[in-house]
Order: C-alpha cells, then structure tokens, then sequence
C-alpha cells in the first residue's frame, strides 16, 4: 500500500471532520445530546464526523473496509478476514465535547495483522494534527503548517517528579494506588487521546488506564506513540495492545514513553 496516500486521505479525512465537529461545538447545548444503550452520549458532531470520515477515505480508498465508533456492528466473521481496514473514532471525547472543554479528537488508525500500521489524530479546537506511520516517525502540525518530529522522553521509574496522566474524566482507586508507587509524581489531567499524545510529545511519561476502553479510542495514538519512541502494553502481560479482537473493548494498559526500567513484552 501507498502510506503517502493512505497518510494524506487519512490527514485530510481528519480535518474536515474537524471542520464539521466545530460548526455543531459552536451552536450545541446539552439539550443535544442523545444517549446510546451503553449510557454513552451520542451528538450531530459524531454523527456528522463519521459520515464526513468515511465518505473521504471511502472515495480515495474503497477497498479498504472500516470500523468506526459509529458502526461497531460489524461482526467479527467478516471483520477478521480484512487484510487491513480503518479504525475510526470520530469524535474522541464526546463527554469532554459537552463539557465544551477543548479536550476531544479525531482519531483515524489503519490497522493490519492486529496491529496499527498509521495514525492521525487531529484537535478541533486548536486545528493541531498528530501522525505517524510505521518505520516514518511521529510528527505533530500544531497547525500552522510547520510539522515537528515527536520523540518520546527518557526516563527511569525510580526518578523523582514524573508526570503522569490521568484521565480528566475516569479515576479509580486502582490508579491512585499506581501513582503512589512513584516518587514525588506530578499528576497532569486530559481528555480523550491527548493524554496518551502527551507522552509522545515528551509532555509526561506514564499514563496509567485501569478503566474501559475501546480500539478506537487508542489505535490512532497509540501508533503516534510506538513512532515516538514509547509504547503501550497490557497491564496484566506485558504485551502490546491487540487490535481487531472478537471482543473491541481493550484490555487495561499502560502507556509509557521511553523507559529503561518499566519491563513489558515485545
């Protein structure tokens, strides 16, 4: 496959949803939200993202199936037959997009053999798009045109004053006690994959995750971060995440930067 292309449909792909997602954020009251049969909530920006999201990469690619927030209908037998096929979480962050915080994304993630080949994850709100495909790097555009390489930071366990992540919205008790491990960590707050972001960009080093999660929720990052030079591991094994699985919902996990020390399988 052409990752040139595939890269510059997903990028485009992603800022137009970012376009649609803006026009509903600037008009919408709570009043909009629908609630799915998960307790989730549901609005036009996701509905509207989706639909821009997949009629781009459809046009520039359609052979290429999807799996997107939207439609997670798509039973495993067919699913696992693909060779490759998008993930798409067309507005990552819906609770932080009612909150009118700032702090959601559009994540685009290619995925092949269970693992995340590319990745595009775009801020809304600050038109920055993060991306990265396997063996090329990690790059950020803050938005002004100007793409920077990203590079994960290096760090020890055993150092003083880590910056963890946690999610602004899910805390448990199983994450306090992981922060507690730590000498003197700095706890920093995010929403949506931002969080898994600020690692790849060398803004905080852990972000623990002992609450649910779905595919489409991380693949984009996740591969952002791999290119960074850091990684995502299940919290139980040690191993990466696995992608397309019967079961779309993620196993608890850890994300690091670049660790000497924090273990974890290949």
């Amino acid at each position: 496959m052409d990752t040139t292309a595939l890269l510059s449909a997903a990028i485009q792909a992603a800022r137009q949803a970012c376009t649609v997602i803006l026009d509903v954020y600037d008009t919408f009251s709570v009043e909009d939200v629908i609630t799915k049969s998960d307790d989730s909530p549901l609005t036009q920006a996701d509905l509207q993202a989706n639909a821009v999201i997949q009629a781009t990469l459809q046009d520039a690619f359609p052979d290429i199936p999807y799996l997107s927030e939207e439609n997670k209908q798509v039973p495993y037998a067919e699913r696992s037959s693909y060779d490759a096929f998008w993930m798409i979480d067309p507005l990552d962050g819906t609770k932080e997009f009612v909150k009118k915080n700032g702090e959601f994304t559009v994540n685009i993630a290619l995925i092949q053999d269970g693992r995340p080949v590319l990745g595009v994850v775009a801020v809304p709100v600050t038109g920055a798009v993060y991306w990265a495909s396997r063996g090329q790097g990690a790059w950020l555009d803050p938005g002004d045109g100007s793409p920077r390489h990203l590079q994960a930071g290096h760090f020890s366990r055993r150092d003083s004053g880590l910056r963890l992540v946690a999610s602004r919205s899910h805390r448990d008790a199983r994450t306090e006690s992981f922060m507690n491990d730590f000498h003197q960590p700095v706890i920093r707050s995010a929403g949506s994959s931002l969080k898994i972001l600020l690692l790849a960009a060398g803004e905080a080093e852990i972000y623990p995750r002992f609450a649910p999660t779905m595919e489409w929720d991380t693949a984009a990052a996740d591969m952002v971060l791999q290119e960074a030079g850091g990684r995502m591991i299940n919290a139980e094994t040690g191993k990466p995440l696995q992608y397309n699985k019967p079961e779309l919902l993620n196993p608890h996990f850890i994300a690091y930067g670049r660790c000497s020390d924090c273990g974890g399988g290949a």
